[in-house]
């Protein structure tokens, strides 16, 4: 028990390393949530300095949730046990509340979309994949980050039950929970979306519009 504690601890550290924060400072001179939409994100991190800091800022964000989910296999549980994958859904809460409130930059930090998406990866990686997918799909199409993430998120308990035919309930409530999860946590996105003022994002040259 006190080791899965200790576990769960070490995902919210791992989850509250600002990777964008760190990077923007270090190397920019620049704190990214005092520009843009003011969060600790790649997306940010684009926006306010370009491919060559957001890109580093969202592989860390990836592989700290994906590191944090993996400390799962240090717990004892039996791998594709129901207490494995209940003790991997602590650990995805746990790291991706460290990137929202990380202890490392005063507790102010980004949405968590990377860190949700490299954490989910650790517990259910073939739907991740599809998701990916859609994320790329919609952000060609629109351009928006918010709404490509959105999109992804719903998709997610979509594949879990339709094309990999999951029955679950455990499995189908936490893909449900991440869907809802990333529409609450870009209620003022949707808002921007609904007005037609939200940003885009132009992969190919920077450029906001």
């Amino acid at each position: 028990m006190a080791l899965n504690i200790l576990l769960v601890i070490v995902a919210y550290l791992l989850g509250s390393i600002p990777s964008a924060v760190w990077i923007g400072k270090r190397f920019y001179g620049i704190d990214v949530r005092e520009h843009g939409s003011h969060n600790a994100g790649a997306t940010n991190t684009l926006r306010t300095l370009g491919r060559r800091a957001a890109l580093p800022v969202f592989a860390i964000d990836i592989l700290k949730g994906f590191t944090a989910v993996m400390l799962s296999h240090l717990s004892g549980y039996a791998p594709g046990s129901d207490a494995m994958f209940n003790f991997k859904i602590m650990l995805v809460a746990a790291a991706v509340v460290g990137h929202i409130f990380p202890i490392f930059a005063g507790f102010k930090g980004g949405k968590g979309v990377a860190t949700l998406a490299g954490a989910v990866a650790g517990v259910y990686p073939p739907a991740v994949g599809l998701c990916l997918i859609v994320f790329i799909i919609v952000l060609a199409l629109s351009h928006y980050v918010s709404l490509s993430s959105m999109s992804a998120g719903i998709a997610f308990p979509i594949f879990i039950v339709l094309v990999f035919g999951e029955r679950s309930a455990s499995l189908i409530v936490f893909s449900c929970v991440i869907a809802v999860l990333l529409l609450l946590t870009h209620r003022k996105n949707i808002g921007r979306l609904i007005h037609h003022t939200e940003s885009k994002i132009y992969l190919g040259k920077r450029k906001d519009a």
